[in-house]
């Protein structure tokens, strides 16, 4: 096994440096490279997560309007108003803990429904932060197959079967989170358990995402290990589109997972990135009780 040099005190992952211009990274990155925020000022850039979701949902605003102007205009009425019959309406899914206040704000900007997508990262057995993998809630009260990153994999010399033992710990905490939220998931949508509007499963009370835009949203994005797991389940529940929107990124990062699912709307993608707390004055932890009074004041 090869030593975890990538790992700084923090156990967060210093990124190699790949060198990406502007020109080289992804379309969106492009844009947002283009903009004041992107010229990467000394850290901190965001005050705390609900700030940088007041900012991410404006940028996303600017990108949706262009398809959809007479939804994300400012005056617009809810969504369910002025979609099409046959267009079910956008949803954001934020990625607990810290994608919680960040998606909140965000979905408040775009004035669309808030629900939660539960990822759990497949860390080192050995130094948990360090993402090998992750695991997604399927949307039908399981969970999808688990993801693997094989070049992580490689560098730290591990196999999947190695992780067995943490994927059977990561799938029993998913399904904690699952039951301490589900009360107030469907409460924050003015469902209760088993009705759940549109095509909804039984089972979860979550939302259907067949043919809709869906809005994935995190604080940050590092290796883009959970991205991944997360933006694989939108897709195997049929999403119309799948945009993944995050304050900061690093570039290496967003370059491949947009590669794989063709958008990534973020703010900062800084050439120097060691994680995505640095970008924040104001990073602590959450706890289960911080998510679910943000998804009480959700729209």
């Amino acid at each position: 096994m090869v030593a975890l040099a990538a790992l700084n005190a923090d156990h967060a992952l210093i990124l190699p440096c790949v060198g990406y211009a502007n020109e080289m990274v992804s379309p969106s990155a492009r844009r947002a490279a283009a903009a004041p925020e992107s010229a990467a000022p000394d850290p901190p850039v965001f005050r705390d997560r609900a700030e940088a979701g007041a900012r991410l949902g404006a940028r996303l605003r600017e990108v949706l309007e262009n398809d959809h102007p007479e939804r994300f205009v400012a005056s617009a009425p809810s969504p369910t108003e002025t979609a099409a019959p046959e267009e079910p309406p956008p949803v954001v899914l934020a990625l607990p803990r810290g994608g919680v206040p960040v998606a909140a704000e965000v979905a408040r900007a775009l004035r669309v429904r808030l629900d939660i997508l539960l990822v759990r990262k497949l860390g080192h057995p050995d130094a948990p932060e360090l993402g090998l993998g992750a695991i997604a809630e399927d949307g039908a009260g399981g969970v999808a197959e688990p993801y693997f990153d094989p070049e992580m994999l490689s560098r730290v010399g591990l196999s999947r079967d190695d992780l067995a033992d943490v994927v059977v710990r990561e799938r029993a905490e998913l399904a904690r989170r699952a039951a301490v939220y589900a009360p107030r998931r469907y409460a924050s949508a003015g469902e209760r358990p088993g009705r759940a509007p549109g095509a909804g499963t039984p089972e979860s009370g979550a939302p259907g995402l067949a043919g809709r835009l869906v809005i994935v949203v995190d604080d940050g994005l590092a290796t883009g290990v959970t991205a991944r797991a997360a933006l694989r389940a939108v897709r195997a529940r049929g999403a119309r589109r799948i945009v993944l929107a995050v304050p900061v990124a690093a570039p290496e990062a967003a370059y491949g997972i947009e590669k794989e699912t063709g958008e990534v709307v973020t703010l900062v993608t800084p050439r120097r990135f060691r994680s995505v707390g640095e970008w924040y004055a104001d990073f602590g932890q959450l706890t289960d009780a911080d998510v679910l009074a943000v998804l009480a004041s959700a729209p």
